[in-house]
C-alpha cells in the first residue's frame, strides 16, 4: 500500500526525519512553506480527467455503429440522395446530444460533491498554530491532529495523547488504530483518514500524489475500463460489417451474372448497406439507457456512464465491501454478559433509545442490579460526546466510536452521564492507552472512591482477582477463568468485539498504573458494527436473482464470517479465503476456488484487485461495491464499480461507474432489475431491427436471383428504417419491466447481443416478409413499376407493424399480452400508420419516395399477406413453450 520511500520516512527516528526534512518541532517558517508549495505543488490527489461538454459530445461518436452509419451516410450522399444523407446525419447528432446531456449531468453532480469535500488543516508555522486549506500543507509541516478532523497528508507522529485514527477508508478495517510516537509500526498517519479520538502532532513527509492515497489515485487515473455493452456492440458492429461485406460481394457476383450495369450494381450495393445497417439502433440504445438512468436517478442512484446500468443487469457476481457498504460503520453494544446471563440491547445506531432483553423478554434495568452496574461503568468509561445534528436530528458522536457505543448503552439503562457525574464527581482518569489497553476512571462515591475499568478482556482478566456473582464479590478461580474464556470465544464467533468491564472500591485519591489491580470482573460488552437497514432483504433478492455474492474485507475471518452469515452472504460449507492465500496464488488458482468462496478476509486493495481479475478470467460479469480508497482499484477493474455517495471517498466515487447517493445498498437491487430490463429491451429492439433488415435484404436478393428489378429503392429503405422503424422501435424500447424479472432465470450472452433463439426468430420473421413482398411485387412490376414499388414499400411497412408486437416476448402469445401495458407502442403504431398514408397519398412524399396511390383492395391483400408474420411467430412460440415445459 505504501511506497518504499514512504516506508523509509516513517521508519526513520523522529528527530532525524525532522532534520532531513529541514523542519523543526515549531514547524516551518511561513516564507519557507510558500516556497515549498511552489516547488512541490498543492497537496492534491492526481486530477481525474474531467471532460468538457464538447469532449463528452465528441465522445458520443466513438462507437463502431456510428462509424458504420457515417460510411452509410457517405454512400447515400455519393448517390446524390442528399435528403437521405442529412437524415442519417441528424440521427447521429440527436444521439450525441442525448448522451451528452446525461453524462454532463453526472459530471456536474460529481464536481459538486468534490467541492463539498474540501477540508482544512491546522499547522505550526513560525511557532504558531494556523488554519490553512489542506491543499496548502507541505512537506516538513508540523500538523496538529484533533478529534473529528481529517488527516491532511502522510506524516510521522511527533507526539500523541490517546490518538486513534479510523483507517477503514484506506485498509478496510473497521476498528480505529492507536497511533503512538517512536519507532513502532503505529507511528504514521495517512492522508484521507480520520481522527476519532485523542490529539497529536505529526511531521509531514509526503503530500499530494506522493501519499499512499495518491499512489492509488494515480493508478486509477491511468486505468481504462470497458463496459460489457460497449464490448457487445463492438462485436455486433463487426457482425453487421461482415454481413454488409458478404452481401455486397454476393450482389456483385449476381449482378454481373445477370448483366446489370456497374452503376446499377453500385446503387443496389448502397441499398443493401442501408437495409442491413440498423440506423436507428444507436439512438434507441441511448434512449433506453437514458430512461433507465433517469429512473435510477429518482431512486438516488447516480449513473456516471449510461452503459453501466445495463451492465448491472448482466452481472453474475457481486463482490461487496463490508465496512460502509454492508455495515453502517457505527459501533453498538448488542450483548452484555454478566453473572452467567446474556442480556441483549436493541436500538438503531447511536440513537440512545432502546430496550434490554433477557431470554427474548424485555426487562426493566431498575430491577436488575447487574444492568445498573454495567450502565454506570459504561458511562464513566466513555469520553465520547453524543448529540443530534441537522434538520433530520440524526444522532452523531464525536470521539472514540467504541466509547460512544458504551455511552449509548448507558443511556439505554437509564443513566445520563452528566447527572451521574454530578452525584459521583470524577477525581482522576487514565484514558485508553494502546500499551495499557484499558480506560480507568476514579469517581467519588460518598466517603469511598469508585474505580471503573473497561478494556481488552485478556488485560482485564489479568488485573482481576474477583468476579461479580449474584451481587457479591467472589474469588476468580481457574475453573471460572476457563468458563470466561469459552464465553469470550462464543461472543467473538458471533462477530462481536468484546470488552471486559470491572470495578473496585478504592482508597486512592489518584490513579496510577500500579494501583489498577485486584479488580472485580463484572462481565463483557459485546460490540458490533451494525448491518445497514434492509441489507439482509437486499442480499436475499440479489441471490434469488441468480447473482453470486462474496464479501471482501480487511477484518479478521471470525468477524467477517459472523457479518456475512447475518447478512445471508455466507452459507455453511462455503470457503473463506484469507489475504495471505490470495498473495501466494495466481489468478488462475484463485479462479478455481471462487465457486466455493463467499468471504475474502484480511485482504488489501491489491488482493481485491487480484480477486476481481480472477472472476473476470472466468468470463463472468462482476460488480464491486465500496466506499474507501482501498476499494478504488477494484472498482475500476470490475465491470461495474458501485461507490457510496455519502461516506465514500472522492477516490472511490471517481473510480466508480455508479454512485449510491444515499448509501442505500438496497438500490443496487433496483439497479439489477433496471439493468435486466434494459438488456432485454435492447435485445427486443435488436431483434425487431435485424429481422426487418434481413427481411429487406432477402427481398432484394430474392429479386436479383429471380431476375426481377430492384423491388425497393434506397430512399424507401431509409423511410422504413428511419421513419417506420424509428417510431416503432422507440415504442418497443418503452416496454415496461417484466414481472418477476429478478426471480426468473436470466441469461445474457457473454459476447454477442444476439443468441441462438434470436437468430432463429430473425429468420422465421424475415422469410415471410421477403416471400410476401416478392409475391406481390412480381404480380405488378412488369405492368406498373411505380405501383409495384409502392406495394413493396407498403407491404414491408405493414409487416413491421405486426412484427413489432411479435417482439414484445420470446414466448408469450401476442394475444395474451395486454396491448395497453405499453401505451407508447400503441401510439407509435398509430403514428406509423398515419405516416404510411402520407407516403402513399401525399404528393410531396409521392415525389420523394416514388409512390402512387393504392386502392382499398390493395390494402386488404397487403394486410392479409403481412398478418402471416403473426401466424408463423405464434406457431413458433407455441412449440417453444411446449419444449420449455
Amino acid at each position: 500500500m505504501h511506497s518504499s520511500q514512504n516506508k523509509k520516512n516513517f521508519t526513520l527516528p523522529t528527530e532525524k526525519l525532522i532534520k532531513d526534512l529541514k523542519s523543526s518541532r515549531k514547524g516551518l517558517r511561513q516564507k519557507e512553506a510558500r516556497k515549498r508549495l511552489r516547488r512541490d505543488g498543492p497537496n492534491k490527489l492526481p486530477e481525474f480527467k474531467t471532460d468538457s461538454l464538447l469532449a463528452i459530445f465528441l465522445h458520443q461518436f466513438k462507437s463502431p455503429f456510428i462509424y458504420i452509419l457515417l460510411v452509410a451516410g457517405g454512400l447515400v450522399f455519393a448517390t446524390g440522395e442528399a435528403v437521405d444523407g442529412f437524415i442519417i446525419i441528424s440521427v447521429l447528432l440527436f444521439n450525441a446530444i442525448i448522451g451528452t446531456i446525461q453524462e454532463g449531468k453526472a459530471r456536474n453532480i460529481l464536481l459538486a460533491l468534490k467541492k463539498i469535500s474540501k477540508t482544512q488543516a491546522t499547522v505550526l508555522r513560525d511557532g504558531k498554530e494556523m488554519v490553512v486549506s489542506d491543499e496548502n500543507v507541505v512537506v516538513g509541516d508540523i500538523v496538529i491532529l484533533r478529534e473529528g478532523e481529517k488527516v491532511p497528508a502522510d506524516a510521522k507522529i511527533v507526539s500523541s495523547n490517546s490518538l486513534q485514527i479510523n483507517e477503514s477508508s484506506l485498509t478496510g478495517e473497521s476498528l480505529p488504530v492507536h497511533k503512538t510516537e517512536g519507532d513502532s509500526d503505529k507511528n504514521a498517519v495517512f492522508k484521507g483518514t480520520n481522527v476519532v479520538s485523542g490529539t497529536g502532532t505529526a511531521v509531514v513527509f509526503a503530500t499530494g500524489k506522493n501519499t499512499s492515497i495518491g499512489d492509488i489515485a494515480g493508478k486509477i487515473a491511468e486505468a481504462e475500463e470497458e463496459l460489457p455493452l460497449k464490448n457487445s456492440i463492438r462485436y455486433l458492429s463487426r457482425l453487421v460489417i461482415g454481413v454488409v461485406g458478404f452481401s455486397v460481394l454476393v450482389l456483385a457476383v449476381l449482378g454481373l451474372w445477370r448483366g446489370y450495369p456497374i452503376e446499377t450494381i453500385f446503387s443496389m450495393a448502397v441499398s443493401i448497406a442501408v437495409s442491413v445497417i440498423p440506423e436507428g439502433l444507436p439512438i434507441i440504445v441511448t434512449l433506453i439507457l437514458a430512461r433507465g438512468v433517469w429512473r435510477m436517478g429518482e431512486r438516488k442512484v447516480l449513473v456516471k456512464k449510461m452503459q453501466a446500468i445495463e451492465a448491472l443487469g448482466q452481472m453474475k457476481v457481486m463482490v461487496l465491501d463490508k465496512t460502509g457498504t454492508l455495515t453502517k460503520n457505527e459501533l453498538v453494544v448488542r450483548e452484555v454478559w454478566m453473572n452467567g446471563k446474556s442480556f441483549e440491547a436493541s436500538g438503531e445506531g447511536y440513537d440512545p433509545k432502546g430496550k434490554i432483553y433477557l431470554d427474548g423478554k424485555e426487562v426493566e434495568p431498575l430491577n436488575h442490579e447487574d444492568l445498573l452496574l454495567a450502565g454506570k461503568i459504561a458511562a464513566f468509561c466513555s469520553s465520547s460526546l453524543l448529540a443530534q445534528a441537522g434538520r433530520a436530528k440524526i444522532w452523531k458522536v464525536s470521539g472514540d466510536p467504541t466509547e460512544a457505543a458504551l455511552l449509548v448503552y448507558s443511556q439505554k439503562t437509564g443513566f445520563k452521564k452528566e447527572d451521574l457525574e454530578s452525584e459521583m464527581p470524577k477525581l482522576d482518569e487514565m484514558p485508553f492507552n494502546y500499551e495499557l489497553r484499558y480506560h480507568a476512571v476514579l469517581n467519588r462515591d460518598g466517603k469511598r472512591k469508585f474505580l471503573s475499568v473497561v478494556g481488552a478482556p485478556e488485560t482485564i482478566l489479568k488485573l482481576s482477582s474477583k468476579i461479580w456473582l449474584n451481587g457479591n464479590n467472589e474469588a476468580l478461580e481457574s475453573v471460572e477463568r476457563k468458563k470466561l474464556e469459552s464465553v469470550l470465544v462464543a461472543m467473538s464467533q458471533r462477530g462481536l468485539r468484546v470488552l471486559a468491564f470491572s470495578f473496585k472500591h478504592s482508597e486512592d485519591k489518584s490513579l496510577k498504573k500500579t494501583n489498577i489491580d485486584s479488580l472485580t470482573l463484572v462481565g463483557f460488552f459485546g460490540i458490533r458494527d451494525e448491518l445497514r437497514k434492509n441489507v439482509t432483504e437486499s442480499v436475499a433478492l440479489v441471490k434469488n436473482a441468480g447473482i453470486r455474492l462474496a464479501m471482501a474485507t480487511g477484518d479478521n475471518e471470525i468477524t467477517a464470517k459472523a457479518i456475512a452469515q447475518e447478512a445471508g452472504i455466507y452459507q455453511k460449507g462455503e470457503e473463506i479465503i484469507l489475504g495471505r492465500e490470495v498473495e501466494k496464488l495466481n489468478s488462475r488458482q484463485i479462479a478455481s476456488r471462487l465457486n466455493k468462496a463467499s468471504i475474502f478476509a484480511r485482504v488489501t486493495p491489491f488482493h481485491k484487485l487480484k480477486i476481481i481479475d480472477a472472476y473476470k478470467k472466468r468470463g463472468e460479469v462482476v460488480a464491486m461495491t465500496g466506499d474507501g480508497v482501498n476499494d478504488a482499484l477494484s472498482l475500476v477493474s470490475a465491470d461495474v464499480g458501485v461507490a457510496m455517495g455519502k461516506i465514500g471517498t472522492e477516490v472511490a466515487k471517481e473510480a466508480s461507474d455508479i454512485v449510491l447517493l444515499d448509501d442505500n445498498f438496497g438500490n443496487i437491487v433496483n439497479g439489477v432489475e433496471e439493468g435486466r430490463s434494459i438488456y432485454k429491451n435492447i435485445r427486443k429492439v435488436i431483434l425487431y431491427l435485424f429481422s426487418t433488415s434481413v427481411g429487406e435484404l432477402l427481398t432484394i436478393f430474392g429479386a436479383l436471383f429471380l431476375g426481377m428489378p430492384l423491388p425497393i429503392l434506397a430512399a424507401q429503405i431509409l423511410w422504413l428504417n428511419l421513419v417506420t422503424d424509428g417510431f416503432l422501435d422507440v415504442g418497443l424500447a418503452m416496454e415496461p419491466n417484466e414481472k418477476g424479472i429478478l426471480k426468473n432465470k436470466f441469461h445474457s450472452s457473454k459476447k454477442w447481443l444476439i443468441d441462438k433463439l434470436m437468430a432463429v426468430r430473425i429468420f422465421t420473421m424475415s422469410i415471410p416478409m421477403a416471400i410476401g413482398t416478392l409475391y406481390l411485387f412480381s404480380r405488378l412490376y412488369q405492368n406498373d413499376l411505380n405501383k409495384a414499388w409502392t406495394i413493396s414499400l407498403t407491404t414491408l411497412a405493414v409487416f413491421q407493424w405486426f412484427n413489432v408486437w411479435n417482439c414484445r416476448s420470446d414466448e408469450k402469445s401476442v394475444f395474451r399480452m395486454n396491448p395497453f401495458a405499453n401505451k407508447f407502442l400503441v401510439g407509435a403504431t398509430g403514428i406509423v400508420v398515419g405516416l404510411q398514408m402520407l407516403a402513399v397519398y401525399n404528393p410531396f412524399f409521392q415525389k420523394v419516395l416514388r409512390t402512387v396511390p393504392l386502392g382499398g383492395k390493395d390494402w386488404l391483400v397487403i394486410v392479409a399477406i403481412a398478418f402471416s408474420i403473426i401466424v408463423i411467430e405464434e406457431l413458433r412460440k407455441f412449440v417453444y413453450r411446449k419444449f420449455s415445459e
